[in-house]
């Protein structure tokens, strides 16, 4: 039995979203600090996740220090490294269990689907908080809704409500 086409769509979404995410750190000409470690947790939080639902140690911290050229190495691994553990999950696997301490120590256990979903929320929460730091500094971000990904078209904007 495959997975649902949403959690699939979703992760395919992350993938191109923190790629275009990380575009726009790397084009907004000296990127805003307060981005680039929002984004370093985007990251971070996606790789503990992982190491969470494969029972092992993560190799870096939820709220990472890392460069922008250490940021496109961890998005890339993080993608292949779910690219891979999603090719062997079936339905099923959804309802599993894991159990797992959180970043201040408590214990808890939630369902496999569950945190696939808290992943993909909490990466386009942040990811939201990147754009709106990006455009404050004086740059554009880039549009990384989940609608501009399924159209291949960004949303409408204030300056462009024809758009959306």
């Amino acid at each position: 039995m495959s997975l649902p086409h949403h959690i699939e769509s979703l992760f395919a979404h992350l993938a191109w979203a923190d790629e275009r995410a990380l575009l726009a750190l790397e084009t907004s000409h000296g990127e805003p600090p307060q981005a680039l470690e929002l984004f370093n947790h985007v990251l971070g939080a996606e790789a503990e996740w992982l190491a969470r639902l494969e029972q092992r140690p993560c190799e870096i911290a939820i709220w990472p220090e890392l460069n922008l050229a250490v940021c496109r190495a961890t998005a890339a691994r993080n993608r292949e490294q779910y690219a891979a553990y999603l090719s062997r999950l079936t339905a099923a696997d959804l309802d599993r269990a894991v159990r797992y301490r959180n970043s201040g120590g408590a214990e808890f256990e939630s369902r496999v689907e569950d945190i696939l979903l808290h992943v993909a929320l909490h990466g386009s929460y942040h990811r939201g908080q990147v754009a709106l730091v990006i455009r404050g500094a004086g740059a554009v971000p880039n549009a990384t809704d989940y609608i501009a990904f399924v159209r291949g078209v960004a949303a409408a904007t204030r300056v462009n409500q024809a758009a959306g």
